[in-house]
Formats: C-alpha cells, structure tokens, sequence
C-alpha cells in the first residue's frame, strides 16, 4: 500500500481521533444507578434459578451435569431418592443439595447447556455483592423459583396416571384436586394451598441468603438515591 503524502500525511494523526473528536463535544451519557435502573439485555447472564413445573414439583433430579459442566467448580450437587411420602420432582430421585459459589461462578452458562429438564437457568438479576464469604453461597432455597398461582409447594405426588416424560413433554399444566388433598391431609397450614391463599397466609419466606441479598440491595438503593 502507498504511504500518505502532502497534505494527507500531515491530516494522518488527526484522522487517528476522529472518533474522540466526534464524541468530544456530545453530551455524556450515564446511568444514575441505583436511582435509576437500565434493564439488560434478555439474554444477559446472571444470577441462576430452579424452576418447577406447572404443578409446583421441582425440574431439578439431581444427576449433576451442571456441577461437571462448571469450569470453575462452583457449584455443588447431592441427589437423594424420591419416596411416596416425599416426592419433589418427577421420576426416581432429586436434588436434595443444590449449591452455588457465587465466589467461583464466572456466570459462562455452561451449566444451562448442561441441564437436561431445562431445571436450571439464568435470570435477568446482577445485583449480586455482600460483605461475607457466606454471603455468596446460594442454597437450594435461595435458588428456586418462587411459586406461581395455582402451584402446590413440593413435596407431593405427581399427577396420577403420568410418568417423568408426559412432565418434560410439558403434558401437566396444573395441580389436580387429588395433590390438592394430599398437601391438605399432610401439610394442613401449607401457604400454597388455595384455601390458605384465600385466607391471606403469607408465603414461604426465601432462603436466608436471597433474602439477605434482597435486604442488602434494597439498602443500596435507598442510600444512591439520596
């Protein structure tokens, strides 16, 4: 390639800032956070969740693949075995221990790809800081997805005459009056029974974690709007 000459060697250097010369005299723009929040992108990775299916029971079943799948060892999985008298997910057996270490998780989202139920993935939420090491441990509790209406908190029977696959084929849309009277005979003052609801009990409280974590964000966004 031809070297510039003239005029256009001497103009070289300040085409070089073009781009800064062109911004120089632009109003700035910044994000006021907290006071003001810029929702991210939909498929931005952040904090994970557990979800459940349409009838309350966990997609978790605990075989793991997400904990071998995570280059950074951060998360932390034990399976038990599903009973009658305790049944949280469908099929054989779920996660009994679900753990992780937000001090390790680099948030790639290899664990997701991993997930055979579609169990595990990655919300929208980034507010995600505290002072202890503790802190930055999510358990089970913290991470599964709260209830929608209509859904009985697990445990309890699948839905009669279903197997695992009609679960994953997204055939359950609900529970049915018999898990209804399952968690009523067994857990009476459950507050996701539509009795109890009705009544105004107050749901299940979050994990001690997550809700440390919802009190510590709430605090910094009242200091930064101030």
């Amino acid at each position: 390639m031809p070297g510039s000459t003239g005029l256009q060697a001497a103009l070289a250097p300040v085409a070089g800032f073009g781009v800064t010369l062109a911004n120089l005299f632009r109003p700035t723009v910044t994000e006021q956070y907290p006071s003001e929040k810029i929702p991210p992108k939909p498929r931005f990775h952040g904090r994970h969740q557990l979800n459940r299916y349409a009838d309350g029971l966990e997609k978790c079943i605990g075989c793991e693949l997400c904990a071998w799948a995570c280059p950074a060892d951060a998360i932390y999985v034990e399976a038990a075995d599903n009973t009658p008298d305790e049944q949280y997910s469908p099929g054989e057996r779920y996660g009994r221990v679900y753990q992780i270490n937000y001090l390790r998780c680099i948030l790639c989202g290899l664990c997701i790809e991993a997930c055979p139920t579609r169990a595990l993935t990655m919300t929208n939420d980034f507010e995600l800081a505290g002072p202890t090491r503790a802190g930055l441990i999510w358990e089970k509790e913290d991470l599964l997805a709260p209830l929608r209406n209509g859904m009985l908190s697990s445990p309890h029977p699948m839905v009669e005459g279903t197997t695992d696959t009609d679960y994953y084929n997204g055939a359950v849309t609900g529970p049915t009056e018999q898990q209804e009277a399952w968690v009523t005979e067994n857990r009476p003052d459950d507050p996701s029974l539509p009795a109890n609801v009705a009544k105004g009990v107050p749901p299940a409280p979050r994990g001690e974690t997550a809700q440390a974590q919802a009190d510590l964000t709430a605090a910094a966004i009242r200091q930064g709007t101030r």
